[in-house]
This record gives structure tokens, C-alpha cells and sequence, in this order.
């Protein structure tokens, strides 16, 4: 057979690299930074833990090596991930976020464009360079492809061609790094914008690239309970323009997003893992350590034995869907929506729970702040909630692709390649298949 679960050497190498860097550089930075009121201080805390994480080449590795990115696998990504996570979640995010902003630009955007914007994310001579992935808005980002205009995303891009410009107005809330280091904006900040009013989600949509210092824009830092080293903000947009040559993927903002959303789903699922296999190993040390005031420690406690072998084996399924998942994603150019959002929705839910479990075996003690079991759990909730959410975009997502006429259960253990197409889409928008409910007429005016 051709499965090998077998780490590379370099593969093996970066693991250990990664795995230095988070608990000797991003742990100290992280328990400061966590422990910080003022949410965006807590950001900017961390850039100089991000700059290093730059020269060690983890913020742009996922990039094409022709354009100065390191050309990393899928795989390699959720090795690093879950290092990174096992210490502290809301760093991997900073930088795996620059992925879902500039990847698209890779995929979907012009040589001229990727020639702009990559090399300048893969050449930034201060080392801190900031991608935003700007979709996520307060009401309509789940239905993002609705077939009704009024519906899904509302951030409306207006083509002023005498002047060669979009225009754009409305508001996005959640986007991850758009603010900056100093709230002035994010270098490259992606944003997925309605540029036809009259048409739903699958055709109406487009991405365009917001460059930092743009005038119009608004942030306001969102203050979250977990991932607290990463930003989060509401993006406000007053008649911002943007050059013609700023737009790419028109008609197609559809495809970017669920693309971008498959490409981070094995990352957020690893990080899942790395979250919870954080918690195991606090746990099981405490377990062959802590006695509870009995003869000798707790590990030897039949239930305390028989729920760590089940919190190990939850990890370790967990970590080989991702890897599986990733590998798919790298076969394949990318084309495994239906795969990796299953393992994101198995290994965001899964590992919440072996969270919790593992608070368990620590007892009330997982509660004291100074042992950091509550960190984990901050962190744990919010997988399911992020990253196109489990319960809303992700599970659509893999719907769609089930409901395929050629799909079949086999697929991807045969590993067989299956492309996402547009006839996917608008699952669940209306409580159905997009058949139970054909989008009606609109008028303009």
C-alpha cells in the first residue's frame, strides 16, 4: 500500500523547529499577551514574536516559491500548526490568516497582480508584513451565496468607470488582521465585495485587494474571550475607492471564498488538535503527579486511566484526518472542499470535547488561572464557531459536494480527484437544495 504516515526528515525537522520557536519564543510572548485588558495591545504585543516567525519563513512559507514564498505542502502547514497551537492559538492565526488573503490573489489573480502583492508579502523588509482576509459580515456572511441580492454579503463595490475605480460601502465584522499593527490597515487587506446588485451569491460576488493607508476605512477592535493574541475588528467603509486593476475573481467571489475556506480547514482543524494535545499533556502530567490527597497519583485510578487512553486516541485520530485531509488538498490543487470541511467540522467539535475531558482529570484545579487549563478551554470553544463556521458554511459545504450525482463514498479513500463547481453551491440558504427553491425575479430601479 501506498500510505505512509511517516514524517519526512526535513518534515521531522520543521516539527522540531516549530515546536522551539512556540515554547521559547511565542509562550513567554503569549502568557504576557493573554493576560493583557485592551485587546489590541495584546495584538501588537506579539509582532515581535510574528517578525521572528517572518525570518524563520513560517509567515509566508505557504506561498509559491517563484514569487519568494516558501513553497510549503499542505501537509508541512498542519505539522506547523499544530506546533504552534499546542502553545498558543491566536498566533497561528495572525499568520495563517496571511494565507487566506494572499493565497486567493495566487489562485485567482492576474501574473501582474500576484507579481504586486506576493513579492511584496514574501519581501517586506521590516518583516511584518500583515495579509487581511476581509469577508466575514454581521449578518451575511453563512449565506454568503444566496441566490436573492439582498441577501449574503452586503459590502457593495460601485464601478465609477470615468474614473477607473471602485467604489466601495458597507461594513465587515470579524475580518482577522485588517487593522494592522497600528489600526491604519493591514498591508494587503482581501476583501470579498458585491459588485452586481441584481444577481445573488454565486455571480454577484468579487474579490478586490484594499492596499493599507486607503482613505474611507474605520476599525474598531472586537474584545474576544479566546484567541486573544489575534486581532479581530469591524471594518467600516465610507466611499472607499480602489483601483480598476485592484479587482480580480469577478463573478467568481463565490469560488474564492470556498476555496480560501477549504485551504484553512485542515489548518484550523490541526490547530484543534494542537489546542487539545495542550491540554492532554498538562493533564497527563498532572495525572502521574498529583495524588488528591491519596497514596499515590491519580493516573493509577481506573477512571482516570481509561479517559486519558480515550483522550489520547481522539487526538490521534484527529491529527491523521488532517493530514489526510491536507494531502487530499495537495494532490489534488486544492479541490477537497467536501473532505476538509468534514475535518474541520470532526476536529473542531472532537477536541472541544477532549478539552473539557482533560479539565476533567484535573479537577477543580483546571478552574486557578495560574495552571492554564482555562486558557485551553477559551481557545477550544472557539473552532467551531470560526473559520467559516461547522454549523453554518463548513457542513454546507461538503453537502453540495455529497449531493453531486457523481459523487460517491469511496471518492476519497480511492483518492480520486472531484472538482468544486458553482451547481455545489446554495445549499441550505433557503432550508433546502438549491432545486426546492429557485431564486426569483428581481427588479432594479
Amino acid at each position: 500500500m501506498s500510505i505512509d504516515f511517516e514524517l519526512t526528515r526535513r518534515q521531522r525537522a520543521l516539527k522540531y523547529d516549530v515546536r522551539e520557536f512556540a515554547r521559547e519564543v511565542l509562550r513567554p510572548a503569549a502568557e504576557r499577551a493573554d493576560a493583557m485588558s485592551d485587546a489590541q495591545a495584546a495584538f501588537v504585543a506579539m509582532k515581535p514574536a510574528f517578525e521572528q516567525a517572518y525570518m524563520m519563513g513560517l509567515a509566508t512559507s505557504f506561498l509559491p516559491r517563484e514569487y519568494g514564498g516558501g513553497g510549503a505542502s499542505n501537509v508541512d502547514m498542519v505539522i506547523a500548526t499544530e506546533e504552534l497551537c499546542a502553545v498558543d492559538a491566536g498566533f497561528a492565526t495572525i499568520i495563517l490568516v496571511n494565507g487566506l488573503a494572499l493565497l486567493p490573489v495566487v489562485w485567482f489573480g492576474t501574473e501582474r497582480q500576484r507579481e504586486r502583492w506576493i513579492t511584496a508579502a514574501t519581501g517586506c523588509p521590516t518583516m511584518d508584513h500583515l495579509g487581511g482576509w476581509v469577508v466575514s459580515e454581521r449578518g451575511g456572511t453563512a449565506n454568503f451565496d444566496h441566490p436573492h441580492p439582498s441577501a449574503g454579503i452586503q459590502l457593495f463595490a460601485h464601478h465609477d468607470k470615468a474614473n477607473s475605480e471602485y467604489v466601495l460601502n458597507g461594513e465587515k465584522h470579524w475580518p482577522c488582521n485588517a487593522g494592522g499593527w497600528d489600526l491604519r490597515g493591514a498591508d494587503t487587506n482581501v476583501c470579498i465585495v458585491r459588485t452586481d446588485r441584481t444577481r445573488g451569491g454565486t455571480q454577484a460576488l468579487s474579490a478586490v485587494v484594499v492596499d493599507r493607508g486607503t482613505p474611507g476605512l474605520e476599525y474598531e477592535v472586537i474584545d474576544k474571550i479566546g484567541l486573544r493574541t489575534c486581532q479581530n475588528v469591524t471594518m467600516r467603509f465610507d466611499d472607499v475607492r480602489v483601483p480598476e486593476e485592484n479587482l480580480f475573481a469577478e463573478g467568481n467571489g463565490d469560488l474564492v471564498v470556498n476555496r480560501a475556506f477549504t485551504w484553512s480547514a485542515p489548518m484550523a482543524s490541526a490547530a484543534a488538535v494542537g489546542v487539545a494535545r495542550g491540554a492532554y499533556e498538562f493533564a497527563l502530567k498532572w495525572a502521574k503527579t498529583y495524588t488528591g490527597g491519596g497514596s499515590s497519583p491519580i493516573i493509577a485510578h481506573q477512571a482516570v486511566g481509561h479517559l486519558l487512553t480515550e483522550i489520547a486516541a481522539r487526538i490521534e485520530a484527529g491529527r491523521y484526518m488532517c493530514w489526510k485531509a491536507a494531502h487530499y488538498l495537495d494532490r489534488h490543487d486544492g479541490q477537497g472542499h467536501a473532505l476538509a470541511a468534514m475535518n474541520k467540522v470532526y476536529c473542531a467539535d472532537l477536541m472541544k470535547d477532549v478539552v473539557v475531558d482533560c479539565m476533567r482529570i484535573v479537577g477543580v484545579n483546571a478552574l486557578d488561572r495560574k495552571f492554564g487549563m482555562e486558557k485551553f478551554y477559551r481557545e477550544a470553544i472557539v473552532f467551531p464557531l470560526y473559520d467559516a463556521g461547522n454549523l453554518g458554511m463548513q457542513r454546507r459545504k461538503s453537502w453540495g459536494v455529497m449531493a453531486d450525482p457523481a459523487f460517491t463514498p469511496d471518492l476519497f479513500a480511492d483518492d480520486d480527484p472531484f472538482a468544486f463547481t458553482k451547481s455545489m453551491e446554495g445549499y441550505g440558504v433557503l432550508g433546502g437544495s438549491p432545486a426546492d427553491a429557485a431564486p426569483p425575479r428581481f427588479r432594479t430601479t
